[in-house]
């Protein structure tokens, strides 16, 4: 692997993991001003049950996302140690087709770096799927639309 090759995945990474902390961070953040608000509400004699019933099950969404936010830190921790498969996509792969640039990791959506649009996609999504056996020069098709690989870095 190629020294720009492996500073682009080091940038992937850390964006990837930026984003994912911060949704761990807002989670969290989220979590604990609703357990605030019901406690500070329970102190007074106006809350009623139904307020507090209502925080409480706000409390545990945030929760969940937050225990969702760090499962997606545990997989990125994953990406990072993956093996790249031989010239195919797969965890932590770099596959730029003729359309878009893919990142195999965690479904972040489009992230950015140097400039440069990428997909950060699950090994677990369809559009992975619909990747998966390709090779460089292959064409795949998802959705109707079709994407020929360049490379698979």
């Amino acid at each position: 692997m190629s020294t720009t090759t492996t500073t682009l995945k080091q940038q992937l990474m850390a964006e990837c993991r930026r984003i994912q902390q911060e949704k761990v961070d807002n989670a969290r953040q989220a979590m604990l001003e609703v357990q605030e608000s019901a406690q500070d509400t329970e102190s007074a004699e106006e809350a009623t049950e139904s307020f507090r019933e209502v925080c409480h099950r706000q409390r545990d969404l945030f929760a969940r996302q937050l225990d969702e936010a760090l499962t997606g830190l545990q997989v990125l921790r994953k990406v990072s140690e993956a093996r790249p498969l031989n010239n195919q996509p797969g965890l932590g792969s770099v596959v730029i087709t003729d359309s878009q640039r893919f990142y195999v990791s965690l479904s972040l959506g489009e992230i950015e770096v140097d400039g440069q649009p990428y997909f950060a996609l699950s090994a677990f999504s369809p559009l992975y799927q619909a990747m998966a056996q390709s090779h460089p020069g292959d064409t795949f098709t998802f959705r109707g639309k079709s994407y020929q690989i360049k490379e698979i870095l």
